[in-house]
This record gives structure tokens, sequence and C-alpha cells, in this order.
């Protein structure tokens, strides 16, 4: 395998020696340089013909957003992964920037000491960069496009045996972009809630969640500690919170901190475990593009109470990981594009 070459751009000195340090131990990556404002980044992605570049988006001159217009302008073929802080402006920026074609994004470390952000900051990106190489490189727009396999899955289609009551769904990398396809074309006639675990920090699920309102037919939102669910209403686990749905008299949620699953808080996995435990059969669990596995054991305990499940298609997923779990552990009952499940949700839930 050729080294990935990457190109940091961040208008902080600390933050391009910072990067550059951590990046050059790899021996997959080589840094062919840094640059302090996206008009200096553009020069040198024409020059070095970068693979990856990492990209901070508050910066002078010409920030994150128009260098990603300008990328796609000149059909530059690189691919981006945007560094961002934790504040509100940059949530909201990091979600147009994932609009914009980044392909994945990092939040600047905001705790811990020193080291430790280091540390967290070195394995969630140098892992970001080769699985947005390895995606570069088999992406249908750029090189070679591998059509999707799928070993097994369920070859009877039997949603319209039953009417489900509750939507469950499980999103990773590339999932806000997912989300706003599905959330955008939900039928506002369906009369269920709808659960969301989307793998984002504090801060941008709330962002995330105010974006999906502005575009839906149904009411989104970032759920709270012990709301009671109510049906036509989307809701988003915030940020570092797992999400339950619990009955009692009624449904109700619950936030918890409770040990990260698959390196994830909020997990999907917890919500799907719920879901089973709440809903049984009566839920529609959806997953939508991501690394990983996250889902695929509350996956398994739905499928065993006789829930229906959708897999998002390779072709349509940024990252095949989690839909993928699902498609060859036969745990798909349908594996279908992005732009088909919303028509999904309308043929298998109730109807008001």
């Amino acid at each position: 395998m050729s080294k990935i070459r990457v190109l940091i751009v961040d208008d902080s000195s600390v933050y391009r020696k910072i990067l550059d340090g951590i990046l050059r131990r790899d021996p997959q990556i080589e840094v062919v340089g840094t640059a302090s404002n996206g008009k200096i980044a553009l020069e040198m992605m024409r020059k070095e013909m970068p693979d990856v570049v990492v990209l901070d988006l508050e910066m002078p001159e010409m920030d994150g957003l128009e260098t990603l217009d300008r990328i796609r302008e000149e059909k530059i073929p690189v691919a981006s992964i945007v560094f961002s802080s934790h504040s509100h402006a940059g949530a909201k920026m990091t979600l147009d920037a994932l609009e914009k074609g980044a392909f994945d994004f990092l939040p600047k470390p905001k705790n811990g000491s020193f080291q430790e952000n280091i540390h967290k900051v070195a394995s969630s990106l140098i892992s970001k960069i080769k699985l947005c190489y390895v995606k570069k490189a088999t992406d249908k727009n750029s090189f070679s496009y591998r059509p999707q396999k799928i070993i097994s899955y369920p070859k009877k289609d039997l949603a319209f045996k039953k009417k489900r009551e509750a939507v469950a769904i499980g999103s990773s990398t590339g999932g806000p972009n997912a989300l706003k396809e599905l959330i955008s074309r939900i039928n506002p006639s369906i009369n269920v809630p709808i659960f969301i675990v989307q793998h984002m920090p504090p801060v941008f699920t709330a962002q995330l969640a105010e974006r999906l309102n502005r575009i839906s037919p149904l009411r989104v939102k970032e759920a709270e500690n012990g709301e009671r669910v109510y049906q036509k209403t989307v809701y988003i686990a915030p940020g570092d919170y797992h999400m339950e749905v619990k009955k009692e008299e009624d449904f109700f949620i619950k936030l918890h901190k409770g040990p990260p699953e698959n390196n994830c808080r909020p997990s999907v996995d917890v919500l799907f475990r719920s879901m089973a435990q709440s809903y049984g059969e009566k839920t529609l669990a959806i997953v939508l593009t991501g690394m990983g596995s996250d889902g695929y054991e509350g996956a398994k305990l739905l499928k065993e109470k006789g829930a229906y499940i959708v897999a998002q298609d390779e072709k349509t997923s940024i990252v095949w990981g989690m839909p993928r779990a699902i498609a060859e552990g036969g745990l798909a009952d349908k594996v279908a594009p992005i732009e088909e499940i919303a028509d999904i949700i309308l043929k298998n839930v109730k109807r008001s």
C-alpha cells in the first residue's frame, strides 16, 4: 500500500505542529505540507495532490467552508476531514461542511490533559484518515466502485404482515447527510415515534436536531431524560448520553452516562436493546451508514422478538460498516438505498 498523502490546514501554528507530529508517527501516512488558511491550502493541493486534507473551519482569508466549495468547483481529487471546534458555531459549520462533501469530522479536544487529548486525537484521526483513503480509492466517482455483496438475508419480504408502532435508527459516519435525506422524505401521515442514535458529541446533536426539524414534516428534537414519548415526534440521543426507551404506564425516554459500548456513547446497541424490551416485535429498526458494528448485537435481540430490520445498501453508504454487519449477519429483512427507506417506513408503520 502506498503512503496516504495528507495536507494539514489550520490557522493555529500549535495545532499544525501537533497534527504534523501525530501523523508523521504512522508509517502509512506522509504529511505533504501544512497551510494556515484555505487560499494557501488550495495552492498546495494543486501542486502536491494530497489524498486527504485535515481541514480547520474557522480561518482568516479563506475559511474551511469556502475551501470545500472551491475543492468541489475545481474537482480537486482530495477527501476532507474537518477538524472543528466544540462551540455552537463550530457545530453548525461542521454540519455545513458535511453537506458540502467533507467525509467526516473530528472535534478539537475540550477537556482532559494535554497527553490525553493527544492520544484521543491520534487514535481517532488516523483511523478516519485511513478509512477515508479506502473510501476515496473505491468510490465510483474516483477510481473503481465495488458493488455491494450481501452474504445472507431473508429472501421473503414480510413488511406488510403487521404494522410497526415505533422506528429506531442508528447511524455514524455519513449519518447526518443520510438522516437529512431520510427525514426530509418522511410522510407526515405516519403515526409513530422515531428514535435516532447518531454518533456525535454534545452540541453537535443539538444542531443536528435543529437542522432536521427545519426540513421534517414531523417534530424533531433532542431527547430529554424522563420525557414522555409522543407519536409523530423524532427523538435524537444527545451527545455523550445513551438513550433508552422504557415502558411503564406510558413510553418514556431514559438518558444516562453508562459505559461506552463499541467505543460509543450514545450507542445504537443500547437503544436497540431497550426497543426489544419496550416495543419488541412492534419495532422497525434501521441501520444507516457508519463505521464499525454498533447496533449488531441489539439487532439480534430485536430479530428474536420479531422486529423488522432494514439496512442501508453499500452503494449509498459513506461507510458500509454498521449496515454491512446487519446485512451479512443475516439480520436484514430489507437492504435498500437511502432514498427508498422513507417509503419502507411508510409501508411498515401505523398511519393517522
